[in-house]
Order: C-alpha cells, then structure tokens, then sequence
C-alpha cells in the first residue's frame, strides 16, 4: 500500500521536469525584475533635494498643510469661537476648463485646532466646519466624527470650543454660544505643557474623472480653497503673554495656481479673521506622489499566468481521468506547496527591496507596520498557490489542458489583469473582485481608504472592494468547492472504477509513467 509520504514523493518526482521548474523561475524572476523595473523608473521631479513628506508620530505618512493664526495655550484651557461664513474657490483646469468658480469642495476645513507646535505630524486635535460633511471634530490624522449637518452663515453662524485638559480636548459646538453640545473627545499622549492654539483652514484638491477604456477612469486633480471668518475668539489659559501669529504650516502661496488665488493666510481686522488656505489635514494617500508597496508587485500577473499553466499542464498530463482521489490531493499538494515557496521568495524580496529604491529615488513610499508587511507577503504567496490548486482542480475535472486552461485563465487571470487597469466601469471592476477568485489577491492590499480623504477608491487605483481576509476567504471557497467535486469524480483506488469521461472525451493514449 502507497504511503502519503511516498506518494508526495512521487508527484514531487514527477513534477521537477527541467521545464516545469524553468518555468516556475522564470514566474518568480518575472515578479523580481519587473518589480524592481518599476521602482528604479520612478523619480521624484523636485528640483534638488526634495522636501520630507510629513510622517505622524507613529511613522505613517500623513498630509498636514493649512493656514494657521495661533498663540500659545497652557495644560489646561480653551478657545471659543463664532463662525460666520466658509467660502472657497475651484480652478477647473484646461483643456475642459481654464476657469476659477467660486465654491466648497466636500471636505474643505476652516475651524479651531490645537496642536503640538507648527512641525507637520505632530499630534493634533480640531473642531472644524466642512464643505458639505457639517461639523467635524479630527484629531490625530486617522480620527474622524461627526457633529451636526449644515453649513454656516452670518444669518446662521456656528459657535465652535475646544477645551485641554491635560492631555484630553474635548470639542462642543453651539448655535447661539448658550446651549452647548459635545461632538467628542481626543486623548493626545505626550503633548507637551504649552501648545498652540488658534483658528485655520485648508482644502484639499477635488477630483475630475475622466472616461477611459471600456467605462474606467482616470484621475484629474483640481485646485481648491477653503476661507473662514470668525469672531468673538475667546482664548482662556493662555501660557504666556504673547499674542496672536499667522503662519503656513507646509508651504503655500508658491505654485502657479495660487497665484491666482487669495494669498493663504490670516488676515485680522477690527475684531473679526479671516483665514484662507489649501492643503488638508489627515491621512496620507497615494497623493502628492506617495507609492504604495504593492506597486512593485506589477509582475504578479505574468507570474499567475505562467504557474496556472504549469498547474493545468501537469494535472492533465498523462490523462486526468487516470487519477485517483489520493494522487489527486498528492499533485496538488505539491503544486501549492512549489507555487507558495516561489510566490514567498519573489514577493518577499521585490517588496523591501523596491520600496527601498524608490525611497532612495525620492518617492515617499506609505509606511506600513512590519505586520502588515509580513500579510502582503505571505498572503499574496497564499493567494497564488490557492490559484494553482484551483487550477489543478479545474484541469482534472475538464480534463483536457485545452478546456481547463482557458477556463482557469478567463476565471482568475482575467479579471486580476482587467480590473488593475482603469480599463471597466467602477462598479464592474468592484463586483468582478467580490465574486471571482480573484478576490484573494486582495491580500496584498495596504492602501486604506478614509470617508474624509478626497480619493478615487477604485480597483484600478489599487482599492480592492473586500477586506483582504474575505477575499482570500471567496478563493478558499472555490477551491473547496471544486476540489472536492474533482475528487467525488475519481475513484479511491486504482482498482475501482472512475467516473464516466466528459462527454466527447478521448480515452487517454499518455503512457502509464505519466500517472
């Protein structure tokens, strides 16, 4: 009786054919050196040495740019104002438009803030109006919630408060600056016994989408700005006698478009300030630039295409029907088991090693904790053996590579290469990688997408529609699922009689050697 240790032995045998494991190289090889292609061609564009890109304590990107007219605050203290108007601007650029029309874009801020000094990422907390999302209080880049809805008018204004207690701000809003009520609470560890505390604005650029392909899109930034005027400014626990300052945290009033523009900044007068600025406060995406590091993983689709070729090949070889249960489990172990060594080594080394490059290139790369680092790539190794088993189990039920091929080509490599490319309509491409084995590769996903950043969270900009345990769940199941109907078609034994063949099949002139 056949061992299961001698029968991996011998689908291992079988399998390590000079040209199965050329193959399989040249799969890996594909991954590494596209990978690496990728990264040494691209360059930052800044003249000279290009600005740092604003890290969070925690070493994440973020974006932290706005117009700020400020002083000191001690531990413990607050600032109250009343807001009586948010205005802004759009630049529609050419070839469409070549024009500046007043308006807000959705998340345009213009409110109070207290914050850990001027220096972009340090520690925050802000109460603010928005374009079209009402009152919000942020702190800390990645936090967000909810006020009350509306927008702000002198017939209308809003009363905004934010209160340090130690290392708690607590923000409250109020329509008359009698009736007060409390919009939530943000503990910011560490700061330090003076802040600054002040009033500020910034928007960030809209997007225009553009028709491409088949329904897809692609992206077009435009120019915005954001502008709040208030009064009554009320600031209680000052450190020190020092009085109010207006500064740019980033850099403002330098690019072409806000030339055209209102000059970011503060401007007092008789009582009342005005603050305009640009920009945004939050967390960093793949704007300005910044690269995410699944992008080096661009010869991951060459590298699915070769190994569902090697997996189909070598099932049908020989004649699938020739198979029993226990040899069929046996190949496509040991499939999965060559797909996921490979997949781990190419993966783990162009993914350090091209985001290191295009560091050292000047493009800023989305920090990611080591963790999930560690789940790109051992996920993204899973999720191509996964494929290959369901390969194997596609070519013994079809049973001819020439029917199982196309099939496991048009069901995983298809929609991973269509759906990467702003090539389909949004909502297709979305429900191509709800549905479609190709949901697993999800795994290899980082980017986050956050409601307050203006972002187009499309597939084709990286965004895949599940959470990237339910994608690899979606793949687990039809590899389940079809697997386990290809071994209710074979017998257990070489003894026991298969299944009938598919209609129109070929009894199988491969020699026994191959089995």
């Amino acid at each position: 009786m056949t061992t299961t240790h001698e029968r991996l032995r011998g689908e291992w045998t079988r399998f390590r054919r000079p040209g199965r494991l050329i193959a399989m190289a040249a799969a890996a090889l594909a991954v590494v050196l596209l990978g690496l292609l990728y990264a040494s061609g691209n360059r930052a564009s800044c003249d000279g040495t290009c600005p740092p890109a604003p890290t969070a304590r925690d070493g994440s990107r973020v974006n932290d740019q706005f117009a700020l007219y400020h002083r000191d605050l001690g531990e413990n203290g607050s600032i109250t104002v009343r807001m009586t108007s948010m205005t802004g601007t759009i630049t529609y650029p050419p070839p469409g438009h070549d024009r500046i029309v007043p308006g807000l874009v959705p998340w345009a801020k213009a409110g109070i803030i207290i914050k850990d000094g001027l220096r972009q990422g340090s520690p925050y907390a802000a109460l603010m109006l928005t374009g079209s999302h009402g009152v919000r209080m942020q702190y800390d880049y990645r936090h967000d919630i909810a006020g009350s809805a509306g927008g702000v008018s002198a017939a209308s204004p809003r009363w905004l408060r934010l209160t340090r207690s130690g290392d708690t701000v607590t923000g409250e809003e109020s329509p008359d600056g009698t009736r007060w009520t409390r919009v939530g609470s943000a503990r910011l560890s560490g700061l330090p016994g003076t802040v600054r505390v002040g009033l500020f604005a910034t928007s960030p650029g809209d997007l225009t989408l553009r028709r491409a392909g088949l329904g897809g899109a692609t992206e077009q930034v435009r120019f915005t700005q954001a502008g709040g005027v208030f009064d009554r400014v009320d600031v209680r626990g000052g450190a020190s006698s020092d009085g109010w300052r207006s500064d740019i945290v980033g850099t403002m009033n330098e690019t072409e478009w806000e030339r055209d523009h209102r000059a970011s900044g503060a401007v007092e007068k008789d009582g009342t300030v005005t603050v305009t600025g640009v920009g945004d406060i939050g967390p960093g995406g793949t704007e300005n630039g910044n690269r995410p590091v699944e992008g080096t993983l661009g010869g991951l689709s060459l590298a699915l295409l070769v190994v569902l070729v090697v997996a189909v090949r070598f099932t049908t070889a020989g004649g699938a029907a020739r198979l029993t249960r226990p040899e069929l489990v046996a190949r496509a172990a040991v499939v999965g088991a060559v797909t996921f060594v490979t997949g781990l080594l190419a993966v783990g080394i162009v993914v350090p090693a091209g985001a290191a490059i295009l560091e050292g290139n000047g493009i800023p790369v989305i920090a990611v904790p080591a963790s999930t680092t560690v789940r790109v790539v051992v996920g993204t190794a899973a999720a191509l053996a996964l494929a290959a088993v369901l390969a194997v189990a596609l070519g013994s039920l079809l049973r001819r590579a020439r029917f199982a091929l196309p099939v496991a080509v048009l069901a995983i490599a298809v929609p991973y290469v269509v759906t990467s490319v702003p090539l389909l309509a949004d909502e297709l491409a979305r429900w191509l990688l709800r549905v479609t084995p190709t949901a697993g590769f999800g795994t290899r996903q980082t980017l986050v997408p956050y409601p307050q950043v203006t972002a187009h969270y499309a597939p084709s900009a990286g965004y895949f529609p599940l959470p990237w345990w339910a994608g690899l769940a979606v793949l687990c199941g039809y590899v389940v699922v079809l697997l386990g109907w290809a071994l209710t078609r074979l017998p257990r034994t070489a003894g026991e009689e298969a299944s009938a063949p598919a209609a129109g099949e070929e009894a199988s002139a491969e020699p026994a050697a191959w089995r």
